[in-house]
Formats: C-alpha cells, structure tokens, sequence
C-alpha cells in the first residue's frame, strides 16, 4: 500500500465528512449513497479506509461537525469503524458498528417527510445483508454462533414499518421485502416470507404494477419459489413467468437463476422445455430429464437424478423432479398404445400389464405385476389416464376418447 503522510489522511477523512454532512443538510440522496457502499471496491472508500489506519485521531474531525447535524457521530463514527473493520477482514467486527450506524440513520430518516434518501436506505439495507452473511461465515469459522444474518432481518424488519407506514414512502416496501426473502431463504426460514407478504397484500400499501421493475421481478421470482415448494405449480408458474418476461433480457445470470425453477414446474405442467434454451443457459442437467419425459425412459430419469442429485437438493427442485416419474410411466403406456394402435385399432385401448411388465424390463427395470397395477391404479387416481383396471384379466381399459389429458389443462 502507498505510503500516505498525516496531513493527506487528515484531508481524506475531512473531506469524506464534509461531503457526508452537505448531503444530509441539502438531503442530497444521489451524494450520500456512495458514501454508504462499505462492502464496495469504491476508490473513495478505500482511500478512507487507508487514511483512518494512518491518522488514529479522526473521532475528533466527526465531533467537530456534530453539532451541525442531529445524530451526525451516531451515523457516521460507526459508520467509519466499520470501514475500518472491514478491509481489516474483521467482518463480525463490521457488522456490529454498520448496524449501530443503520439504527441511527433509520431513525433519522424515519423523521424525514420526503423520500429523499430512499437509495441511502436501499443502501443501508443492502450492506446489513452483505455484511451479515460474511459475518457469520467468518463466526461459523470460529466456531461461534452465526447470527449475524437473523439479527440483520430483525432490523429490516423495522425498516418495513417504518416504510409501510408513511405514503411517501410506501414504494420502497418491496425493496425490502426482497431483502429480507433472501436473507429467509439463506437461512432456510422461508416460513417467515409468509408473514411479509400477508403485511403487503392485506395492507392494500400500493399498487403492485407501481413498484420498480426490478423490485417486481425480485419479488415475483422468490415468491414462485415459495409455490414450487408448496407444489402449487400453476401459482408457482404464474410468478416465475412474470419475473422472466419482466426480467432485464441482457442479465442473462438472473434469466438462468428463474430458469432453474420455471423449468422444473413447466415440467410439471407437462410442458417440455426447448434443447437450445437448456444449452443458451447452461441448465443441461434437465437435458436427460427432459428425454425420459418424451421417451417414457424411467431408467434416464432416474441416471439423471442420481448424476445432479447434488445440484437438485440445494435448489430444492429434487422432490418436483422426482415426482415426474408418474409422467414418465403415463408417457410409456402412451407409447405401448400408439404402437398397439398402428397394429390394432379395435384393441389398442386394451393395455395387459404383462406388455407394461416386459417394456420396464427391456429398460432394465424389474417390477412384478402387482407394482405395475399399483403405479396404473395411481395413473388413473391421478387423472394422468383417463379408464379402469380390469382386474382379472389384468388388463387397463383406456376410454377411447382422448384416454391421456394433457397435465396442464
């Protein structure tokens, strides 16, 4: 690191003040927002960072502008310790100071008529996360306890009060609200996004077209999440269709992250995926799966779960995926069908079990009869075939009428 001199961190950590202090006097929000980005590789802050190390005495230069701005050192003091803290990669050290400054700076802006400093609060609640989530990696190495990141949705909470209840500044609750659904869903209690969403629906805060586009997007796509986990899928296909078309087509990572749950619910729906978009987006691993739907190729589905078992578990989409095999049956009685049917009209809606038994066992797969007429019996349950088991002749007796529905009507 270059060498810096007193006098030019003196000037540095003055001149970071006194832009701290216009800002908040001329409620200058687009010059106050860079100022709070710690987490950032911002040439200003990590000149500041530098010139806090080299000049010990900066407490004072803040009490020298406290008493022009109320809850000025509050803000700002832990504000620069954090700074400190953090380039030191003192990250649980950080946390703690950036969430005595956020206390502070809420309970100014909670103050403020307008909603000029709503990207400084969009700021605020964007570094608590960021610094949570490093902070409790860093105490999770430590073999402390990582709390870091429920403490950081606890104030994020407070921050949604104090937005949903002002008009004027009711349209930065969506902003928060996906905030808080990531740091749920990091957390694996995304039972508690429930409570957030009943507080915007049931409050009648806004119009929901109204919010930015990115804040719909953000919150479409991690509540169709919460849906594919309820297996409500058309719900769950409503909202990720809507953060997809609505999606900024050039973040192309953010296409695929939708993607990767949209394709697993449009599978679901019956609803087979092109060759080129798994390619575009780098989702192969539902290529495999995609072919066992069509071929009615269990054996592939179940190569396929196993070889990205991995990648379907910490998505949470494995269950869904898993569930596709009753499609996969449904699409190999469909083929036994079609095939008696170009031999035999007048017999082809009469399937034996027997014929299903030695298909499953040319794809290597031994299963008695009796868990073949179970698997049919499910077929039917479910809607999947439309006619009925003959029991004693072992035979399924197809409707003759469009004996195999689409799943998404």
């Amino acid at each position: 690191m270059a060498y810096l001199s007193m006098g030019e961190a003196h000037r540095r950590i003055t001149d970071y003040l006194s832009c701290f202090s216009a800002a908040l006097l001329s409620q200058d929000g687009p010059s106050l927002t860079p100022l709070l980005l710690v987490s950032s590789n911002s040439p200003l802050l990590l000149s500041v960072a530098h010139a806090l190390d080299v000049f010990s005495e900066w407490p004072r230069l803040v009490d020298q502008i406290d008493d022009q701005v109320q809850l000025f050192a509050e803000i700002v003091s832990p504000l620069l310790r954090c700074l400190q803290s953090f380039r030191a990669g003192q990250f649980a050290e950080a946390y703690v100071s950036f969430e005595k400054s956020a206390n502070a700076f809420l309970q100014e802006f909670r103050n403020w008529e307008s909603s000029w400093a709503m990207a400084a609060m969009y700021t605020v609640a964007h570094e608590i996360r960021i610094l949570a989530e490093k902070a409790d990696k860093e105490l999770a190495l430590l073999g402390k306890n990582p709390e870091k990141l429920q403490a950081a949705g606890s104030f994020l909470m407070k921050v949604f009060g104090v937005l949903a209840g002002k008009v004027s500044k009711r349209v930065g609750a969506l902003y928060i609200t996906c905030q808080l659904f990531k740091i749920y869903f990091k957390l694996g209690t995304v039972h508690l996004c429930r409570s957030v969403i009943r507080s915007i629906d049931t409050a009648r805060m806004f119009d929901f077209e109204e919010f930015p586009v990115r804040d719909k997007v953000t919150y479409m796509y991690y509540t169709g999440r919460l849906e594919v986990f309820n297996e409500n899928f058309p719900a769950a296909d409503e909202k990720l269709m809507y953060a997809l078309m609505h999606c900024n087509p050039q973040r192309e990572a953010n296409i695929r992250m939708i993607l990767k749950y949209l394709i697993p619910v449009k599978l679901s729906l019956g609803i087979l995926p092109k060759l080129w978009l798994l390619e575009k987006y780098n989702l192969i691993e539902y290529k495999d799966i995609v072919s066992s739907l069509k071929s009615g190729d269990l054996r592939l589905l179940r190569h396929a779960l196993v070889e990205h078992e991995a990648r379907f578990l910490k998505s949470g989409v494995y269950l869904v995926l898993e569930k596709l095999e009753l499609q996969v049956y449904q699409r190999l009685i469909k083929k036994i069908y079609i095939i008696q049917k170009e031999k035999d009209p007048s017999k082809a809606h009469q399937v034996k079990l027997e014929t299903i038994v030695k298909a499953l066992k040319w794809l290597e797969l031994d299963m008695d009869m009796d868990e073949v007429e179970c698997i049919v019996a499910i077929l039917i349950y479910k809607n999947l075939m439309k006619g009925y088991f003959a029991h004693k002749s072992k035979v399924v007796v197809l409707r003759k009428q469009d004996p195999f529905p689409k799943l998404n009507s």
